[in-house]
């Protein structure tokens, strides 16, 4: 049995950024309740989720009715009402909620919703701003960051090491950051050693500062 069935989730607000939440919690096998007030909203979300309802999850009483202490985790989608992010939030919080989840739409909202319990505060407009404006660099493929100077990235590899065998080229000494594999057209992912060969079209996917990356996929 999967052991994502005992973890239910509540997703607060269906718009664009909880129904993808929702329906991938769905994908990975938990159980779903999905709340809006809107009831078209609702009506379009019924075969979507585990369970879809009408309600004002800013009220605590609304909450309790759902059975809200059931659900180890929520996570509050609302964006374009702050007043009822907040309100869900604080809500949430008041009644003992151990992993809340929350949409920011800006720096002032989301230390507000830290403030008023929210374990989690996500920045979805602002964290895919910054992931297509480095994504624009076209030898940048993929681009993960954690904790604003860290990341993991698939690019093309840099001519500078094409031909050379990793443990010659020497990308942690010289640009500081780790190869973690290669990418061939047409075969699978490869783990890198210090022996593999960086060929002509290769990709890699590498880890280190972002600063560091960006140095190093801008090698000619």
């Amino acid at each position: 049995m999967s052991a994502d069935k005992r973890n239910p989730v509540l997703v607060i607000g269906l718009g664009r950024f909880g129904s993808a939440v929702g329906a991938t919690l769905e994908r990975m096998g938990h159980e779903v309740l999905g709340a809006d007030m809107d009831p078209q909203i609702v009506q379009d979300h019924a075969d979507k989720l585990t369970q879809v309802v009408e309600a004002d999850c800013t009220e605590m009483d609304t909450l309790r009715r759902l059975g809200v202490k059931e659900f180890p985790s929520a996570i509050v989608g609302i964006g374009s009402d702050i007043e009822a992010s907040v309100l869900a939030v604080l809500a949430l919080s008041d009644l003992g909620v151990p992993n809340i989840w929350a949409k920011a739409t800006n720096d002032r909202h989301g230390r507000i919703l830290e403030r008023t319990g929210a374990h989690h505060v996500v920045f979805p407009e602002q964290k895919m701003g910054e992931r297509v404006a480095r994504l624009v660099n076209e030898r940048l493929l993929d681009f993960i960051a954690f904790d604003g100077q860290f990341a993991i990235a698939r690019l093309k590899a840099p001519e500078a090491i094409v031909g050379l065998p990793l443990v010659t080229s020497q990308c942690r000494q010289k640009f500081a950051v780790t190869v973690i594999g290669v990418k061939r057209v047409d075969e699978d992912f490869i783990h890198a050693i210090p022996d593999t060969i960086i060929l002509p079209g290769d990709e890699l996917v590498v880890s280190g500062r972002i600063d560091k990356i960006e140095g190093f996929a801008a090698l000619q």
